[in-house]
């Protein structure tokens, strides 16, 4: 017998289907028998799951007021982009990490950058931090695959999230039912219970289709596909970083974004509560608060960028005046990496600026003497240096990034 579908809910008037559930069988599994009488009384033998409507050939016109709010914001993304396009080597890698951090941090995955530095260079000891530096792999896999972005290229960036903290499930979509609050026992009670896993593969390259598509404003489509693909929620984990790195994959690949990662995340983080609220809205049929929460973050998030920006300029440039080395030496260049990376070790210099292990000292000496570096030991990995400087500039960006305006 097929599964009962139905309309999930009525939602508001806009030319947008809402999604659809089914009702499903659910096998409460030998675990039934571990819960407790409350958890037991609360699972029923049958749940609704979502069904996302076919959206690759649907038109969508917002109100005028969204779709100007989308519009400035896609200009002024542009603006920042091209303002950077000069400089650009260090502000794009720390903007990246950056984003990184603040996207984890919407799911409550938090450290300091020193730790998300240690951890991007081998150190295992901070979970939180190796998570984190994860999603930086994740989103340059996204920039990186921006120009052909298909099925695969989204396994690849899931792959390059989870395949330290899940090898067996990263870049590989879910074969199992998920939900999203309520009890770890059962879909019933959830606040949102994705699509069936036999569902994904289906709903995915529909999505795939729509993202491919030239005819629609930029932040509009970015703002519904990454909605879309949140419903779809097709990972047994990292659906949300994973759908905010398609975000910059979208944004790069339409050309809206060339030189830098704009961080979203930052803005998002400025009232989650909303943008959570809005995923729920999509779903109910109105993409309007999901474009109109996207375009706010944009701006939120460039004020941010242009702020980590300007203090990165000015570090650099009090570097400039207290080191005391002769303008064709290494030192100058050791200088220029830290500003991007503040954290590095020998076997980084050689591998980024050729300078081979006997000569390391020196160059970092002179710079320790100007106040630049200081000498970290992280046993059982060797000596580091860091930039304490620019740690303590990401550690306040990730800070104002994360001062929350709670909705409700």
């Amino acid at each position: 017998m097929p599964p009962v579908q139905k309309r999930a809910h009525e939602g508001p008037s806009v030319q947008w289907p809402a999604i659809t559930t089914e009702t499903l069988p659910w096998t409460r599994g030998a675990v039934f028998g571990a819960m407790t009488r409350r958890d037991q009384a609360a699972q029923r033998d049958k749940y609704e799951a979502a069904i996302t409507p076919a959206i690759a050939k649907l038109d969508y016109a917002p109100s005028q007021e969204v779709a100007a709010a989308a519009e400035d914001a896609a200009t002024e993304m542009a603006r920042f982009d091209a303002e950077l396009g000069g400089e650009i080597a260090p502000f794009s890698a720390i903007l990246l990490r950056s984003e990184s951090a603040a996207s984890s941090n919407i799911e409550q995955l938090t450290a300091s950058a020193r730790s998300v530095a240690l951890a991007e260079l081998g150190d295992v000891s901070k979970v939180n931090a190796s998570l984190i530096a994860a999603n930086t792999a994740a989103m340059q896999s996204a920039v990186a695959l921006a120009d052909k972005l298909d099925v695969d290229s989204i396994l690849q960036m899931h792959h390059a999230l989870m395949q330290v903290v899940d090898p067996k499930e990263a870049g590989k979509w879910r074969n199992q039912q998920v939900w999203i609050g309520g009890s770890s026992f059962g879909p019933s009670g959830a606040a949102f219970v994705a699509p069936h896993h036999d569902r994904v593969p289906a709903a995915i390259d529909d999505l795939v289709a729509y993202m491919k598509r030239d005819d629609i404003p930029v932040l509009i489509q970015v703002a519904i596909a990454h909605a879309q693909f949140e419903t779809i929620h097709p990972f047994t984990d990292g659906n949300g970083r994973t759908g905010r790195a398609l975000i910059h994959a979208l944004l790069r690949g339409t050309g809206l974004t060339r030189n830098v990662t704009v961080p979203v995340s930052s803005g998002l983080l400025a009232d989650t509560d909303a943008y959570f609220d809005a995923l729920t809205t999509y779903r109910d049929g109105d993409p309007e608060p999901i474009i109109l929460a996207t375009a706010t973050a944009s701006f939120k998030a460039i004020a941010n960028g242009r702020q980590l920006v300007a203090d990165l300029r000015l570090i650099s440039e009090s570097w400039k005046e207290r080191i005391r080395a002769r303008s064709h030496s290494a030192t100058w260049p050791i200088a220029d990496l830290l500003i991007r990376q503040p954290v590095v070790n020998a076997k980084i210099l050689n591998e980024q600026l050729g300078i081979g292990p006997t000569h390391v000292r020196r160059h970092m000496d002179v710079l320790a003497q100007a106040g630049v570096v200081q000498l970290t030991k992280v046993h059982p990995r060797g000596v580091f240096w860091r930039a304490q400087e620019v740690l303590d500039v990401l550690d306040t960006f990730a800070t104002n990034a994360g001062k929350r305006n709670r909705s409700h």
